[in-house]
């Protein structure tokens, strides 16, 4: 793997208790102006991050296994990213490319295309968030088709937006008591190997959903089917081999759109730039935001010419869709992706850390699961009985690793997932440092020595 430089020493060092006194003042400001419905997951104020670990208020500098939900793929602050920002904020920040275009967007859009996975002429559109990508995918495949129905998958993510609410599985926190949501949505059952039947396929997986799909809407209404190759916020659900290429099959015989929500798998963090490339899947529209552009807002839909181009001039934008500066940041970001090889890095440490979780799990009976490509990787927790969620062990590991300076992730529909998403440059021993307090806590929590 190539070499990289660090601004910040990459180790996991306290210099106080978690929160220290600066974060403790800092959560007082906090408590009186920003509204308790925005949470965070951590305690402590970042001050200074680089790499793989993050440096709080305090002095305390912490191993970094979430890379901001996988934004941060370069790194919270890339030499490359942070030069082309201020180069271009020195020029201009903004003009809207609706009303005075730049360079900087074409260039980007440029990149995507010759990207994303796909034939024939294809085009780019840019946005500022994931939950806007997604729902200009469903604009544009609506548009083009004149069908209405738009399919997504139980364990779904798709965002925090009305439309993306109802596209979304999980209730609480994200669609409890914010409806009535958009209409039209539909929700299919999804490949999730671990609690599926024993022995399910991923073909006859998709068959289920398929057979679903015709009965409950029928083929000819449906506008889009839409899902994450590997699910995010739902418990990182990578379906069984063959269910993806079996719906994508299944969409263009019924002039359906397949749209792929890469949102949090793209930029190299499965292993490839793209997750829907594992099985060779194309999709029509793809949905892209996070590691695009080394933490600067910015996200896109790329597709099909022949869709993008069926909607009406001015009928796809916003005043700060595809903004100079977050769009300098990208080309630095995707050339520093490229540089590194980070879908390589992330492929051979994601093969070395997944090979120490399984071993793990081999040990630890509440470890029912452990999945994931590259370093986008799950560990999904079990009661005694093999098969109930244990959301109150996993709440303990977590709270356990940042205890000891380690920043994990928890998600999934039941709340008893442990994910791992470190910045694509994070350092071999860095990680493996992290890894290791990781391990420690599930034994201690678990009651499984050493």
């Amino acid at each position: 793997m190539p070499t990289i430089s660090y601004r910040l020493p990459q180790v996991r060092q306290l210099a106080t208790e978690l929160p220290g006194p600066a974060s403790r003042a800092l959560a007082e400001r906090r408590a009186a102006v920003i509204p308790a419905g925005v949470a965070s997951t951590a305690p402590v104020y970042a001050a200074d991050a680089d790499g793989g670990v993050i440096l709080d208020v305090d002095g305390n500098s912490l191993i970094d296994l979430g890379a901001g939900i996988a934004v941060t793929n370069v790194g919270a602050s890339d030499p490359a990213v942070a030069e082309a920002i201020a180069k271009q904020a020195a020029r201009f920040t903004h003009t809207c490319f609706m009303v005075t275009p730049y360079e900087e967007y074409i260039a980007v859009a440029e990149q995507l295309v010759a990207l994303t996975p796909g034939d024939g002429p294809r085009r780019a559109v840019l946005f500022n968030s994931g939950a806007e990508a997604v729902e200009n995918a469903v604009k544009i495949a609506r548009h083009a088709t004149g069908r209405n129905a738009v399919v997504a998958f139980d364990h779904a993510y798709h965002g925090r937006t009305n439309l993306t609410m109802a596209l979304t599985a999980k209730s609480m926190p994200y669609k409890h008591g914010f409806g009535p949501f958009a209409s039209e949505v539909y929700r299919m059952p999804m490949s999730y190997p671990f609690r599926d039947q024993a022995g399910l396929t991923g073909p006859e997986a998709a068959a289920r959903a398929i057979t679903a799909i015709e009965k409950q809407i029928g083929g000819d209404q449906v506008a889009a089917v839409i899902i994450e190759p590997i699910q995010g916020e739902g418990g990182f659900i990578e379906p069984a081999p063959g269910f993806l290429p079996a719906i994508a099959a299944w969409c263009r015989e019924n002039g359906v759109v397949f749209i792929a929500d890469e949102v949090q798998t793209g930029f190299g963090r499965t292993g490839r730039w793209f997750a829907c490339e594992e099985e060779g899947v194309v999709p029509d529209l793809i949905t892209l935001a996070k590691g695009i552009a080394g933490g600067m807002p910015l996200s896109a839909v790329v597709g099909r010419a022949d869709l993008m181009d069926s909607v009406h001039a001015g009928g796809l934008g916003g005043t700060y869709g595809g903004n100079p500066v977050a769009c300098a940041a990208a080309l630095a970001a995707i050339g520093r992706i490229r540089e590194l090889d980070l879908p390589g890095r992330a492929a051979e440490l994601g093969a070395r850390t997944k090979a120490t979780l399984q071993e793990l799990a081999a040990a630890v009976p509440a470890v029912g699961d452990v999945r994931g490509r590259g370093l986008m990787l799950a560990i999904e927790f079990v009661r005694e009985d093999g098969t109930t969620p244990d959301a109150d062990l996993t709440k303990a590991v977590a709270a356990a690793c940042l205890k000891q300076g380690v920043l994990v992730l928890t998600c999934g529909t039941y709340g008893n997932v442990i994910r791992l998403l470190p910045p694509l440059v994070i350092g071999e021993d860095t990680l493996a440092d992290g890894v290791a307090v990781l391990v420690d806590a599930i034994r201690a929590e678990a009651g499984v020595p050493a």
